[in-house]
């Protein structure tokens, strides 16, 4: 899997604001609206509970966080990799930690707030489409509310 022994997971510390907005910025227009960036920040700049970063070889490649949103709900939010890393298997590796921290709680369910342009990933793991709002991220970004069950059999 192409270096993949060496992805390693760690809370978001400060100091990688700098590496996450780049990440974000590399990502725009193509998965986040631009107007999405100030969101963004101010989600990093408020401490970013529950955020983690992935690492290859100590360069973090990626991030996610896991917020609660009710008994037994999780959001997953701010999901992104480095451009440069894509189709290497990361995204898979990171969404296979998400529903790892998912069994080791209560969750049974996963709230994802997709793009219509990443919602097909999440599709492919067994993610499926609670709603869809054109626009809602932004002109031309559609946002595709979705929903993954986590279960002890679910496979990712």
């Amino acid at each position: 899997m192409n270096g993949m022994t060496d992805l390693a997971f760690r809370p978001y510390e400060p100091r990688d604001q700098r590496r996450c907005v780049a990440m974000f910025d590399a990502n725009t227009p193509e998965f986040f609206s631009p107007n999405e960036r100030v969101d963004y920040l101010a989600y990093l700049d408020g401490g970013a509970a529950g955020y983690r970063v992935c690492e290859e070889k100590g360069r973090v490649v990626g991030a996610f966080g896991l917020s609660q949103a009710a008994a037994q709900t999780r959001e997953l939010n701010w999901i992104l990799i480095d451009p440069g890393t894509q189709g290497q298997g990361i995204g898979s590796r990171m969404l296979e930690r998400v529903v790892e921290d998912c069994r080791g709680s209560d969750t049974t369910i996963l709230r994802i707030a997709a793009s219509h342009r990443s919602a097909p990933f999440f599709e492919r793991f067994g993610a499926t489409v609670v709603r869809t709002t054109e626009n809602g991220w932004g002109p031309g970004m559609h946002r595709v509310d979705m929903r993954l069950d986590i279960g002890p059999q679910a496979e990712v």
